[in-house]
C-alpha cells in the first residue's frame, strides 16, 4: 500500500518532501498497513463473539460485540475501508438497540446480524485499502506553531563613550550579548552583517541633532526586514518622538534611562514564541489507532504518551502530567466516562481538558459524556488538520487559564501556592530517581526600607529586577517562585547543596551591582539566601525548614550572603 500521489490525493496535497517528513508517510504505511493485516482476525473476534451470544445470551457479551463494531465504524474509515465502516454502523445501530432492550433477538433479527457479519468478512476479504487526503495529509509541523524570532544581540549605539559603556553593563548583567558603537559609520556597517540585532539609538550625534534618526531612516530602506530599534533622547516632544516611529521604532526612552522599564521592553521584544511543547496522553486500547494518533501529533511536534491499557492510568498520569487527554469513549474494563471521573478524583487535574474520540453521533450521548467530566467531543474519524488545530486551542486556552492561577501577577513567577506544589512534585520525583535537589530561599536586605526611601513602585521595579535576574540566570530545568513580599524560592533538579550555592552566589553578586532607579536618583540593593538540599533533609518539610534556618542564619552574619544548612 502506497501513499504516494498516484494513489488518488488529490494534486497539491501534499508539502512533504523532507527526510523527516518522508519518515512520517512511512510511519503511515506501516500503520496503515497494520490494520489490514490485523482486519481478519477483527472480524474473526466479532463471528466468535456473536456465535458464543447465540448459544448462551450474556449482557456483557453484546457489550463486548458492540465496541469491537463500533471500533469498525471510525477505524474502517481512518484506515480506508469505508465500505466496511458503513456495513458496521448498520450493524452497530441493531447492536445498540439490544442493548437498550436488554432483551433477546428474534430468529429474523439473529439471521440479519449473521448475514451482516457475513458481509463485513466479505468486505474484509475482498476490498483493497482507498487511501484518502484525510488519512495521509499531516499539516506542516511548523503550521500551529508561531514563530520564533528574536536575538539576544544587542547594539547600543551613543557617542558618549562613558554611558555607553555603563548601559551595556547592565544590560550585559541580564544575559545579552552587547556590542557598542560610537559612530554611526561603524554602527551602519555591523546592523548590515547582523539584521538581527536589537538596537539601542540615540537620537542626538555632534554632526546631527537627529542623526540616529537620519541613520535608521537610510538602513530600514536597505534592509529586506525591518530593524527593531529603540530610541533613545533627552528630548520628550512630539517631533522627536513622531521622527522616531517613522524610522522604525519600537519604542522611546527619555534620559536618564530607568534600566528595568529597558529590561521589561527588551524581553518582550527578544521573548521566545516558541512554547513548550503540548503534551497529549492517549488513551485507547487499540495499538493501530494509537500509533496512527500518535504519528500525526509527533508529527505537529507535541509529546505523545500513548496508553493502550486504561487500567494503568495512574502509572503513568502523574510522572507524564500531560496537558490534554484524548480517550476512547468504549474501551474493555473501563469506559470513557468512568475514566474521566477517576480523573477528575485526583489532585491537580481537575482542569485538565479530556476530549473522547468516538464515532458516537448520537445527540443523547455528547452531552451526557460532556457531563461527566469531559470537556469536549471528537468524531472519528478525525481530519489530522482538525485534530491538531481542536488540541491547540484547548491546551492554549488551559495553558492560559492555568497561569492566571499559578503565576504572581507582579513577577510573573509561580506563586506561593504553586511552588509548593513543585517543591512537593520535584522532590517526589528526585527521590523515585535518587538524584540530588537543592532548595533555595532568597530573601531582599531591607527591602522595607527601599519601599520607604524610594516608593512602593521603586520596590515593585527591585522585585521584577530579581525575579527576571533569576529567571535569565538559572536553567530552564530550574523552577523559580515568588514566596511571598520580597521572598523567592529557588528549587535546582540535579544539583546539590554545594554546587547551587555556587550558581546562587554569582546570582547575588550580579544582583549587587544593578543600578535602580528612583526620581532620577540611582540606588542598590541586595539579597540574602538559605539553601538545602535532599542529601541531607530527606521529604518536604524538612527540606523547607532548613532552607528557612539558613535564610535566618545569612540575615544574623550581616546580610548579602548564601548560606547552606548541611543539618547536625
Amino acid at each position: 500500500m502506497s501513499l504516494d500521489r498516484d494513489d488518488g490525493i488529490e494534486p497539491g496535497t501534499f508539502i512533504m518532501d523532507t527526510s523527516e517528513h518522508k519518515e512520517f508517510r512511512e510511519r503511515m504505511r506501516l500503520v496503515l498497513a497494520s490494520f489490514t493485516q490485523e482486519l481478519p482476525e477483527r472480524i474473526s473476534e466479532i463471528e466468535a463473539l456473536w456465535e458464543r451470544l447465540q448459544i448462551d445470551w450474556d449482557n456483557k457479551a453484546l457489550q463486548e460485540l458492540h465496541r469491537s463494531v463500533h471500533n469498525l465504524v471510525s477505524n474502517g474509515r481512518t484506515f480506508g475501508y469505508p465500505e466496511l465502516s458503513s456495513q458496521a454502523r448498520a450493524l452497530e445501530r441493531i447492536l445498540k438497540s439490544l442493548l437498550r432492550e436488554a432483551c433477546l433477538t428474534d430468529i429474523a433479527q439473529a439471521d440479519s446480524i449473521w448475514q451482516q457479519i457475513l458481509e463485513l468478512k466479505r468486505l474484509s476479504a475482498e476490498k483493497e485499502p482507498v487511501v484518502t487526503s484525510d488519512m495521509a495529509v499531516v499539516a506542516d509541523e511548523n503550521a500551529f506553531l508561531p514563530d520564533a524570532d528574536g536575538s539576544n544581540l544587542i547594539f547600543v549605539v551613543e557617542d558618549d563613550a562613558e554611558a555607553a559603556q555603563e548601559l551595556a553593563l547592565q544590560l550585559r548583567y541580564y544575559g545579552y550579548e552587547v556590542e557598542v558603537f560610537n559612530h554611526l559609520d561603524k554602527f551602519r556597517s555591523a546592523i548590515l552583517h547582523k539584521p538581527n540585532a536589537i538596537i539601542l539609538m540615540d537620537v542626538e550625534f555632534p554632526e546631527d541633532t537627529l542623526g540616529g534618526i537620519h541613520v535608521m531612516e537610510a538602513i530600514q530602506r536597505e534592509l529586506p526586514c525591518p530593524a527593531r530599534v529603540i530610541f533613545i533622547s533627552v528630548h520628550d516632544d512630539m517631533a522627536f518622538r513622531l521622527g522616531a516611529v517613522r524610522a522604525g521604532g519600537v519604542a522611546y526612552f527619555t534620559k536618564p534611562i530607568n534600566s528595568t522599564e529597558l529590561i521589561d521592553q527588551l524581553d518582550l521584544i527578544t521573548a521566545s514564541q516558541i512554547q513548550e511543547p503540548f503534551r497529549v496522553l492517549i488513551v485507547d486500547d487499540s495499538p493501530t489507532v494509537l500509533a496512527y494518533h500518535t504519528a500525526i501529533l509527533e508529527q505537529a511536534e507535541m509529546i505523545v504518551k500513548a496508553l493502550p491499557e486504561p487500567m494503568r492510568l495512574l502509572e503513568v498520569l502523574s510522572d507524564f502530567n500531560p496537558d490534554i487527554i484524548l480517550m476512547d469513549l468504549y474501551m474493555p474494563e473501563c469506559n470513557g466516562t468512568e475514566l474521566a471521573r477517576v480523573i477528575r478524583q485526583m489532585d491537580g487535574f481537575l482542569s485538565t481538558p479530556i476530549v473522547y474520540l468516538s464515532t458516537e453521533n448520537d445527540f443523547n450521548t455528547q452531552p451526557e459524556a460532556k457531563s461527566l467530566s469531559g470537556d469536549d467531543f471528537l468524531v472519528k474519524p478525525i481530519d489530522p488538520a482538525h485534530l491538531i488545530a481542536a488540541i491547540t486551542a484547548r491546551v492554549s486556552r488551559a495553558r492560559s487559564l492555568r497561569s492566571l492561577m499559578i503565576h504572581d501577577g507582579l513577577t510573573g513567577l509561580l506563586n506561593h501556592t504553586a511552588i509548593k506544589e513543585e517543591l512537593a512534585r520535584e522532590v517526589g520525583r528526585s527521590t523515585r530517581l535518587n538524584t540530588p535537589l537543592s532548595f533555595a530561599m532568597v530573601d531582599i536586605d531591607f527591602f522595607k526600607k527601599v519601599n520607604d526611601t524610594y516608593g512602593h513602585a521603586a520596590g515593585d521595579r527591585v522585585l521584577k529586577s530579581l525575579a527576571r535576574l533569576l529567571k535569565q540566570r538559572l536553567r530552564d530545568t530550574d523552577i523559580v517562585g515568588r514566596y511571598g513580599g520580597e521572598e523567592f524560592a529557588v528549587i535546582m533538579n540535579d544539583t546539590d547543596a554545594s554546587s547551587a550555592a555556587k550558581v546562587i552566589d554569582e546570582i547575588r553578586n550580579v544582583f549587587s551591582r544593578l543600578i535602580h532607579l528612583s526620581h532620577d536618583e540611582e540606588f542598590s540593593v541586595n539579597f540574602s539566601c538559605g539553601l538545602a538540599d535532599l542529601a541531607h533533609f530527606p521529604d518536604v518539610a524538612s527540606l523547607s525548614e532548613a532552607a528557612d534556618k539558613a535564610l535566618y542564619q545569612a540575615k544574623q552574619r550581616g546580610r548579602n550572603k548564601v548560606v547552606v544548612n548541611v543539618g547536625d
